[in-house]
This record gives C-alpha cells, sequence and structure tokens, in this order.
C-alpha cells in the first residue's frame, strides 16, 4: 500500500466516515493528493475491500471458487471444482492477514483475538469462516471460507460433467419420485450439497420442502421451498438456535420433505424421529468415508446425543433410508454407489450394496438390489 493510500486509509479510519468516492476525494485534498477520477475510483474499491470487504480476496468471493484458504500472506488457495490450486493473490504482511479474520469475524458478530484465538462463523453473505490466530497457529493467521453455490446444478447437467451416469441420473430420479428417504452421504468436498440441491430440485412442485440449515448452502430450483436457519450464540454467548431446534419447529410447519442440510450433532435425534413418523421423502447429508460407515456413523452422533446404541439402530432401521455416496477421485466428484439398510441378527444395522456405479457402467448384482427394484421399479434399469 503506497504512503498516500495508507494516509487515506488511516484518515477515514480515524474520522470514522463511510468508504465512497466523495469521501475518498475529500481525504485525498486533506493530505494534498491530486488524482483523477479513474484514480478516485480505484482507490475507493481498494479501501472498500481493505476496510468492510474481504481485502485482497473480494475478487474470489465473486467467483466461482468454492473454497478460499489462506495460509500466510503469501499462500492463498482456491478449489473451484477442479481441486485445490494456488493463486497469485498476496498480502501485504502477516498482520494484514491477521487484519482480514478479525474483521470478518466482527462481521459475523464473533470475537476473534489472543483470548479467542479461533472462530467458527457464518458471514452475511452465507459464506463459512473458520479462522486461527497464533498461538494456535504458530506461523501466522489461517483463514479458510467455504463460499455458497452461484447456481444450482441440474441433475442434467451434473449427467453432462461425468459426476452422474446415465444409469445413476435414472435412478435418482426414481429414487425422488418414489418419495424413499435418503441420505446424501460422502468425504469433505465431494459435492453432497451439490447433489442433494439437485434432487429437490426433482420434487414435484405440489410438494413443500422445509429445510433445516446452518448456512443457505441449499438452493433447489423449487417452487415451495421454507428456509430455516441456525444461530450462533452472541458474543456474551446467549440467543444461540441450534439445528436441533429447528428439526422439531420443522416438524410443526406441515412439511412433504423435511430436509437437514448436513445432520452432524444431536439433530440426527430429530432427523430419525422424522423419518420415523410419516414424513417420506426426507433427505439429508452425512460426513462418511465409505457408503458402509454410514451406521456407524449414525450410531456415533445418536449415541453422544444421549441413545443408546440398540435405540439408534432400532431408529435407524425403521427410516429405511437409502444411501447415495458421492466419492472424489482422480477423475473428479461423482456419484459411487447405492445402498440400503438392513437389520441383522444382532439387532446392528448394515448398509448392504444395491449398485454401484464408474465412469464405463454399472454394476447392480450386490445383494441390495432386489429390494431397489421392489421400492423404485424397473424403469430405471434400462439404461
Amino acid at each position: 500500500m503506497s504512503p498516500l493510500v495508507e494516509a487515506v486509509r488511516n484518515r477515514l479510519v480515524a474520522s470514522g466516515t463511510p468508504v465512497s468516492p466523495s469521501s475518498v476525494a475529500a481525504a485525498l485534498r486533506a493530505e494534498g493528493g491530486l488524482l483523477g477520477d479513474t484514480e478516485v475510483l480505484s482507490m475507493t474499491r481498494r479501501l472498500a475491500a481493505d476496510l468492510s470487504g474481504a481485502g485482497p480476496l473480494e475478487e474470489l468471493m465473486t467467483s466461482e471458487a468454492t473454497d478460499i484458504l489462506v495460509n500466510g500472506p503469501d499462500e492463498v488457495w482456491v478449489d473451484d471444482g477442479g481441486g485445490l490450486r494456488r493463486v497469485g493473490v498476496r498480502f501485504e504482511s502477516a498482520d494484514a492477514v491477521r487484519r482480514l479474520a478479525q474483521r470478518l469475524a466482527a462481521q459475523a458478530g464473533r470475537r476473534l483475538d489472543a483470548a479467542v484465538p479461533y472462530v467458527d462463523a457464518r458471514l452475511p453473505s452465507g459464506a463459512r469462516l473458520h479462522a486461527v490466530l497464533p498461538p494456535v497457529a504458530p506461523a501466522g493467521a489461517c483463514v479458510s471460507l467455504r463460499l455458497p453455490p452461484r447456481r444450482v446444478f441440474t441433475l442434467e447437467r451434473l449427467t453432462e460433467r461425468g459426476s452422474v451416469t446415465p444409469c445413476g441420473a435414472a435412478l435418482l430420479r426414481s429414487l425422488v419420485a418414489s418419495r424413499v428417504p435418503f441420505l446424501v452421504s460422502g468425504g469433505t468436498g465431494t459435492g453432497k450439497t451439490t447433489v442433494l440441491s439437485s434432487l429437490l430440485s426433482l420434487v414435484d412442485p405440489g410438494e413443500r420442502i422445509v429445510l433445516a440449515e446452518d448456512s443457505p448452502e441449499l438452493r433447489p430450483a423449487h417452487p415451495h421451498v421454507v428456509r430455516l436457519q441456525t444461530r450462533p450464540p452472541n458474543i456474551e454467548g446467549s440467543g444461540e438456535v441450534s439445528l436441533e431446534v429447528l428439526v422439531r419447529q420443522a416438524l410443526r410447519m406441515r412439511p412433504d420433505r423435511l430436509v437437514v442440510g448436513e445432520a452432524r450433532g444431536p439433530e440426527i435425534v430429530s432427523l430419525l424421529g422424522a423419518l420415523n413418523t410419516g414424513h417420506e421423502g426426507g433427505a439429508g447429508t452425512l460426513h462418511a468415508n465409505g457408503a458402509g460407515d454410514v451406521p456407524a456413523r449414525v450410531e456415533a452422533l445418536g449415541c453422544a446425543a444421549g441413545l443408546d446404541r440398540a435405540a439408534v439402530h432400532s431408529q435407524l432401521a425403521a427410516t429405511r433410508v437409502m444411501i447415495v455416496h458421492l466419492v472424489r477421485d482422480a477423475g473428479g466428484r461423482r456419484l459411487s454407489e447405492l445402498r440400503v439398510l438392513r437389520r441383522e441378527t444382532d439387532g446392528l444395522v448394515r448398509a448392504v450394496p444395491a449398485v454401484s456405479f464408474a465412469p464405463d457402467g454399472v454394476r447392480g448384482e450386490h445383494p441390495g438390489m432386489t429390494e431397489v427394484v421392489a421400492r423404485l421399479g424397473e424403469d430405471w434399469c434400462r439404461w
């Protein structure tokens, strides 16, 4: 930052004047500077980004990136769907990264300083912010941003991109049309939210979808969607509205489809209950390394919420959800397999393979295939 720009910045901060072309021009005159209209507008944009926006990340915030990761002043990475890549964005210093992290935290109404050196919050734009300061991050402040999707990917678009095979698309259409409850599972960055949004867009327009989310990530192209969002505690630690509370409220809103953006805590109990009380076609996403790990993941969440192991598996078995599992490999993000739940003689639920997908075809000769055909019909099998 040049001495003149720094001087103008300091003057605006000291006066508390909002950044605008007129205020920048006035500060310039006070500093004895003289610039043309184009230069003043350029300085205004730069100072606005630095004082109230995302600083050097401002342009990336409006790009197609899904994740922005700042590891240091000269190490910025983005993921725009093709994996992480380093970009040429630079900060002036480690202190500039720290200031940005604190400014973003303040926008979310959260504290970030030496006493509380980390923050996990949602920005007004819908982006998810995570930041850590020294001594938690000894090398300097680190910022991670997960940006909300800017467009809805249709199932057709996902098929064109190779994320879903034509047979897989036909199967997913039958899954939605049959009102079978399902969970979209996968690791971080596999596209769970994208796939769930595309499937909710296929829901009959006459049905009412109620979404409960931590942040507004699901954006189905559907005429009747009610959105509920969690609220974090304020700086005094009060006023929180959890996902568990939202699920309970959603049950009272006459949903045809109750959807939980991501079950990762006590809300799993409410979701299991909802899927067992006549709410057909419910859905949600769940982090899991593999489709076979979903029952164990649900068990861990349910037991942490106060249910015993037998109760969790009894509730899970009664839901009869199907598991749509996604992976991310060298070929990109793609639909990997579909599994059904089966309760064994020991009382535990296991995810049984039904249909598996590969870029070059589909395999359906799995133990769970019979149940899939019985519940979804056979039309999709003709692809």
